[in-house]
């Protein structure tokens, strides 16, 4: 048999750190929206905020069952995955290689989710609390979906935009390289001849 008392209070102590965890991503979610280049990914995180406002109601709906005040623990987890987020905006990215970026930090935020909301919906269950654990379920399916989402996006499109971006830069460079190359070799044959030239009056 589970130790109750001390598994409720582990779970309570997630839930207080995913009630922030929420909270926060309300609040990030909006800027990563405003930074995106794609329609389609600032469709997605802008759905996905909708839901992430939902959570927030269903996590009340949760302490409410558990008869606990709805209050949150600072989560440094996902605060240290929303500082990376905004880091990788300020960086001298644009377009679909911004995007690129961006959907990979969502997608950390949605992995953390899942994995937390997979544990308290866990320990529900096996605290007898089935009413619990199907409204945590629900968000943990949310949770999949976006992250499904996310990553049919970027393998259908913005990857491969991002890496036909970066060859393009590629091609554009290259006359310059050329005439760099062109130049290194025209002055390496000079310094020989001076070379030879040297050696040649040591000798005589």
């Amino acid at each position: 048999m589970p130790n109750e008392s001390s598994l409720k209070e582990l779970m309570l102590d997630e839930l207080r750190d995913l009630y922030n965890c929420e909270k926060q991503l309300t609040k990030a979610l909006p800027k990563l929206a405003k930074n995106a280049t794609s329609p389609q990914l600032r469709k997605l995180i802008e759905t996905h905020l909708d839901e992430t406002e939902h959570q927030v109601e269903r996590l009340d709906e949760v302490f409410e069952m558990l008869e606990e005040k709805p209050r949150g623990k600072f989560c440094d987890g996902i605060a240290g995955i929303i500082e990376e987020g905004s880091k990788l905006t300020q960086e001298d990215f644009d377009g679909a290689v911004l995007d690129a970026g961006i959907i990979a930090g969502a997608q950390r935020a949605e992995h953390y989710e899942i994995a937390a909301y997979g544990s308290v919906m866990a320990w529900a269950k096996i605290l007898g609390l089935r009413d619990v654990a199907s409204l945590l379920n629900q968000t943990l399916q949310e949770e999949k979906n976006a992250d499904q989402k996310l990553s049919q996006l970027a393998e259908r499109d913005i990857n491969r935009q991002a890496s036909t971006s970066s060859g393009e830069e590629e091609e554009e460079e290259e006359p310059e390289t050329r005439q760099t190359r062109g130049s290194g070799a025209m002055i390496g044959a000079m310094a020989s001849r001076s070379r030879k030239s040297n050696n040649g009056a040591r000798i005589r």
